[in-house]
């Protein structure tokens, strides 16, 4: 099964309270999972990278055989496409945990790079995950 996957960490501030929020669907666009979460305070880069992994962890537990991946962060997706390199020191922790995770993934994986109109959903679950802290 092929799963559509749309990620986002925000920040308020930058470092700030952030949060990440992630959706899962099918190819016609049926909601398969949805997940939002506060994740302390940290940068949205660091956010964006949390978003990602956690969505890997929520694939495995679907049937699913290839992973499209959707993220607003260019940086991100560069990075994981091998474009850009990784030069800060904690976002080579979350790139290679991301990496390692795709090592061992039961799934062929992609991701793309979207405008912010189009990861709005994803936009909308990440704050929803800062508002957690209140």
């Amino acid at each position: 099964m092929r799963v559509l996957a749309y990620t986002d960490g925000a920040s308020r501030g930058n470092p700030g309270d952030s949060g990440i929020g992630v959706i899962l669907k099918d190819e016609k666009g049926n909601t398969l999972a949805t997940h939002f979460d506060f994740i302390g305070t940290t940068t949205n880069n660091v956010a964006e990278y949390k978003a990602l992994v956690h969505c890997l962890k929520m694939a495995r537990e679907t049937k699913c055989t290839h992973l499209i991946v959707h993220s607003d962060s260019e940086l991100m997706v560069r990075q994981l496409q091998g474009v850009y390199k990784v030069k800060d020191k904690e976002l080579r922790r979350f790139f290679d945990e991301a990496r390692q995770m795709l090592a061992s993934a039961p799934f062929e994986f992609e991701i793309r790079h979207v405008a912010r109109e189009e990861n709005r959903q994803a936009d909308e679950l990440a704050n929803k995950g800062i508002n957690l802290k209140t």
